[in-house]
């Protein structure tokens, strides 16, 4: 590992700090460096407030050692007016002569005119330093601004012999309580993962079925935005997906106004195209990246049209002999780790 190299890691460490607190921009570090010295650290902490490299340029007590230093930064500094100011603007008002980036923005506001702006202004640029480990940093909002959609995570638990749910029909008859697939620490990893995307989804079926609040209760952390696939408007105003911890955008065939600010009726045509009309419109509302949590009929949706990117799938030392069978899929194994009695794989769709 060159210098360089070894600094842009400590900026892709620095921006993982703001995981789950950035969205719609970017996990972005930064560092300032004089004389093989680090003056300054920051990175983007929250959406709307300053970014790395105002945060790792204020850490700087003496300004003048700017001058001769060379700022890190994991992602192409910005050059347009957003919620804050231009980043290459500063850099060229401090006259920090020597920059090294991660990888290009794919914004189309940014890409490649944030590094062309301090070109013309003197300071020498050095691009692609642990490129794709910073592609793969961000790697919900490249998806979002080259694909055009979210970033789609589908979701599930099965038994150890490959079931989804038991016999419902079964449960009743005994008037029995379904159990636990998954044990309580793979539980609370869900939650933390829940904190960390910016959406979750669900079928009509598993709000009925569950009524879950998909909240982030087991772990600290900032709601989803909930997602409830309802084409018949089945789902009854008091159930839990309505409360108003988080907003809750209902996808439905009917027509229907909402008189709380944070649940939206959005009318789509459900019965055709359904994965492309999500994308198309989750798009829209600048959503970078979900949560697929629903049931057999919403994750085969996204399989079967191809729409998704990575498949996180717990499987349970239970066995249910019978019920809904879980869904298959196959992709790249990225990992296979155990959680106690659980084993959780995690699966990449290929190129």
């Amino acid at each position: 590992m060159n210098i360089h190299e070894k600094y842009i890691k400590r900026c892709i460490e620095l921006a993982k700090k703001g995981m789950g607190r950035t969205y719609p921009n970017p996990m972005v570090g930064c560092i300032i460096v004089c004389e093989g010295k680090i003056i300054g650290e920051g990175w983007h902490q929250k959406a709307g407030e300053a970014h790395a490299e105002v945060n790792a340029i204020n850490a700087v007590e003496d300004k003048e050692l700017l001058k001769k230093a060379t700022l890190y930064v994991s992602l192409e500094p910005c050059n347009h007016v957003g919620k804050t100011p231009p980043c290459s603007d500063l850099i060229v008002y401090h006259q920090i002569p020597k920059v090294v980036v991660g990888s290009i923005d794919p914004y189309d506001k940014v890409s490649g005119k944030g590094i062309e702006k301090l070109k013309k202004n003197g300071c020498e640029v050095i691009v692609g330093v642990l490129e794709s480990e910073c592609v793969a940093l961000n790697q919900r909002f490249f998806t979002y601004h080259t694909k055009k959609g979210p970033y789609i995570i589908l979701k599930w638990a099965e038994s150890a012999d490959g079931f989804l749910d038991v016999d419902r029909e079964v449960i009743a008859k005994n008037n029995a309580k379904p159990n636990w697939i998954t044990n309580q620490y793979s539980r609370q990893l869900v939650h933390k993962w829940r904190a960390e995307e910016q959406a979750i989804l669900v079928g009509t079926n598993t709000v009925l079925k569950d009524n879950p609040s998909l909240t982030t209760r087991n772990w600290f952390g900032s709601n989803p935005v909930r997602i409830v696939l309802d084409r018949l408007l089945k789902v009854p105003d008091d159930y839990l997906v309505f409360n108003d911890e988080a907003k809750t955008i209902v996808f439905t065939e009917k027509d229907s106004i909402s008189k709380a600010k944070h649940i939206v009726f959005q009318k789509i045509d459900l019965s055709e195209n359904l994965a492309q009309q999500l994308c198309d419109v989750l798009y829209k509302y600048e959503i970078q990246s979900v949560i697929v949590e629903g049931g057999l009929q919403t994750l085969q949706t996204f399989i079967d049209a191809n729409f998704w990117d990575e498949a996180r799938v717990f499987t349970g030392a239970v066995h249910f002999n019978s019920g809904v069978k879980a869904p298959k899929i196959s992709g790249q194994l990225i990992s296979e780790q155990r959680i106690q009695s659980d084993v959780l794989k995690i699966i990449r769709k290929g190129n």
